[in-house]
């Protein structure tokens, strides 16, 4: 059985096993799932036939098919989570992930399905944000939610983190590089669960138990994009995995969008090449919604007013490097680093007196600090 964009399928219990058996095959991925569903019909008789196919093409050895019984076994812990397996083509299937050229044929999601039905944007950046990184991208989060549109994101540390936060009571989507059972980073479980209570979603094409491991992390970019009619990109470096999700934006059709940042930042690098090659330049959250609103055919309302931001947070690996990596050339508060950082104000003071003393930081007029460039 395979679908077509006119006619949404709908798959029985032994269906959806027989597609999972087919995906979780040797060398089976998402388009030749697809190929061997538009030449034998269906995915039961695309797996009877599979060991005969690796044979004629000279496989070195025999293509291991994925046991029935272990299908079984996913689905129903997967059952116990709360955790949906939406095949390609059925009306859940998030519509504008349907359109890439490679989409999951089976998408494992928990949480509020339709979230998928509101336009997305998806935003992502540094993992090693700075403060102002991660104000802007909370305050774009926040503004985006509240002029109708859900977050996608990677649920990593960072700017990811930070746009899911800024977005938990509009909506946001956290698009996983592992099993659900295997959140990376795990100190954002916490921040998964919290995305799930407030009415969002988490997606996942890999199997129950699945580690994330590096080639994993493109796999995931390319759902972040292709959930999404735009890419928002803050802080990038000049080789990152975030460029890679901005890649397949422009691979995928979508539009991409590029905060500027500090020519003396690293952390801006990457995002300063992508204006360079025509992304759009985001200084407000107009500069986004003007470009997507002939794109999705409606007018879109925005915030008349900035709201508080929500207490963020990060993660390093201690209090005075967790200070240190927020601060860049872009002046910021001590108000926001105290709040960013999570760290006693008395241990900010004294991290920012050490660091003015070895000639580092620079503060200007209204208490502002800034990193000064080596």
């Amino acid at each position: 059985m395979f679908h077509s964009d006119d006619e949404p399928i709908h798959l029985s219990d032994q269906q959806r096993i027989d597609w999972l058996c087919l995906i979780r095959s040797d060398n089976v991925g998402p388009r030749t799932f697809r190929a061997l569903l538009q030449r034998f019909g269906d995915a039961s008789t695309a797996l009877s036939v599979l060991p005969e196919l690796a044979r004629r093409g000279g496989a070195a050895r025999m293509v291991r098919i994925y046991p029935r019984a272990d299908a079984e076994r996913e689905l129903a812990a997967s059952v116990r989570l709360g955790i949906s397996y939406v095949a390609l083509g059925e009306p859940d299937y998030p519509g504008r992930l349907r359109a890439i050229d490679d989409p999951p044929p089976l998408l494992a999601i928990r949480g509020n399905r339709s979230v998928f039905a509101a336009p997305i944007v998806g935003i992502v950046g540094s993992r090693n944000a700075s403060a102002a990184g991660i104000k802007f991208a909370s305050r774009l989060a926040r503004e985006l939610g509240e002029a109708g549109f859900v977050i996608s994101s990677g649920l990593a540390r960072g700017i990811d983190a930070a746009a899911h936060r800024a977005s938990l009571a509009s909506g946001t989507v956290a698009v996983l590089a592992g099993g659900h059972d295997r959140i990376y980073p795990p100190e954002h479980v916490e921040l998964l669960d919290a995305i799930i209570a407030g009415g969002g979603a988490a997606i996942s094409e890999m199997p129950l138990g699945r580690e994330p491991r590096a080639h994993d992390f493109p796999r995931r970019n390319r759902l972040i994009s292709g959930l999404a009619a735009g890419i928002l990109v803050v802080e990038a470096a000049k080789r990152s995995g975030t460029l890679i999700t901005a890649r397949f934006a422009l691979e995928q059709g979508r539009e991409v969008f590029a905060v500027p940042g500090s020519p003396l930042d690293p952390r801006a690098e990457g995002t300063n090449n992508l204006l360079r090659q025509g992304a759009t330049l985001v200084t407000d959250v107009a500069d986004i919604t003007s470009v997507l609103e002939p794109i999705l055919g409606r007018p879109i309302d925005l915030p008349l007013s900035e709201p508080e931001l929500p207490d963020l947070g990060t993660s390093f690996d201690a209090p005075p490097a967790r200070i240190i990596g927020l601060l860049g050339p872009t002046p910021v508060s001590l108000d926001d680093l105290i709040r960013l950082s999570g760290a006693p104000p008395a241990l900010v003071r004294m991290t920012l007196l050490e660091l003015e003393v070895a000639g580092r930081i620079s503060r200007s007029d209204g208490g502002m600090v800034r990193l000064i460039a080596d």
